[in-house]
């Protein structure tokens, strides 16, 4: 793939998501179990020995890549399926090596951040984790903690530094997978793509926070207006997984104006428009 770094106005941002929400609307069950497939995986892979939630962090990367994939797919028609989970690890042994440092930087790097935040905190998020597993009867014991100034700080601190880890990551592995670059390029053209077209992110951020708002606020109101608020909770779930299949299938639209559509797939993003 002929790589070509582009600098797209702040209109993209929104762009994005509906090209991810139009093209979900035509296989919504194909892609909502695709990222069930995603949770299943990644809880797997938190229940290796010694390794745990570091194991789980270090995937993110290769699985956000495969969801990218699988997009790619729906748009040239084709099919949508689990193994493109792992299809960026077959073929080139350079590419699948760099992809693998990626995950392993990306894990390190988000553990390290997790358990900076719960020192800061005074390892308020594991006693967080033990008062939830105790369920309804230790909700005053939670609400007490996370009025602790330390949860606060620990919050800031692990969302300012996971939003920089996510920068160099953001394009990367499609970088690796789809540009052939090696993984200290792809982290530095990834950061450089992200702040050339920052405004768009901008607006990518912003259309995602008001879509979810947005979506809170009127499923709560027609469950309130039919008598059945408890039904918020049951709703939540499809809602969850649907979003976060549409979030993660939004990458790919995010890549091809930032760096060009994959080769054999030109045009993607206004195929994903028709």
């Amino acid at each position: 793939m002929a790589l070509q770094l582009k600098t797209v106005n702040a209109a993209h941002g929104w762009h994005w998501i509906s090209q991810a929400v139009r093209l979900y609307a035509r296989r919504p069950l194909a892609f909502t179990s695709l990222f069930a497939m995603f949770l299943l995986l990644a809880l797997l892979v938190s229940l290796i020995p010694f390794l745990g939630a570091t194991a789980q962090m270090m995937v993110l990367p290769l699985l956000s890549l495969g969801f990218m994939v699988a997009t790619q797919s729906a748009l040239l028609k084709g099919p949508v399926h689990p193994r493109q989970f792992i299809e960026p690890l077959q073929g080139d042994p350079a590419k699948r090596r760099s992809l693998l440092i990626l995950c392993v930087v990306y894990g390190l790097s988000a553990i390290g951040i997790l358990l900076l935040a719960n020192a800061l905190s005074d390892d308020a998020w594991l006693r967080l984790q033990d008062l939830m597993a105790k369920g309804r009867q230790a909700q005053p014991q939670v609400d007490a903690l996370l009025e602790e100034p330390g949860v606060r700080n620990g919050v800031i601190v692990a969302a300012v530094l996971g939003s920089m880890l996510s920068i160099p990551f953001w394009h990367a592995p499609a970088l690796v997978h789809w540009g052939g670059q090696s993984w200290p390029q792809a982290l530095f053209s990834s950061t450089l793509a992200v702040w050339r077209n920052r405004g768009a992110f901008f607006i990518y951020t912003l259309g995602w926070l008001a879509l979810l708002m947005g979506f809170a606020l009127i499923s709560s109101l027609l469950l309130g207006l039919l008598g059945v608020p408890q039904l918020a909770g049951i709703l939540g779930i499809p809602a969850g997984l649907s979003f976060s299949a549409m979030f993660y299938m939004s990458l790919l639209f995010c890549f091809n104006d930032s760096f060009g559509s994959p080769a054999g797939a030109a045009d993607l993003n206004d195929a994903a428009s028709g």
